[in-house]
């Protein structure tokens, strides 16, 4: 994420989601940290969403 249109962009794609309450991406780290209920949301789909946005997913 290098631009305030990639961190929107990533934080609208995981807001969307249902289950997901609030997601904030970090510009300078390169990471989001995602609020969701866990009954409702699963790790793979919060990934696919990034990815389908146009986003690289990176573990760790």
């Amino acid at each position: 994420m290098s631009c305030g249109h990639c961190k929107r962009a990533v934080e609208n794609a995981l807001k969307t989601m249902k289950g997901v309450t609030d997601a904030e991406a970090n510009m300078k780290s390169g990471k989001v940290l995602v609020y969701y209920e866990d009954d409702a949301v699963d790790v793979n789909s919060l990934k696919e969403a990034v990815t389908s946005a146009g986003y690289e997913v990176v573990d760790g």
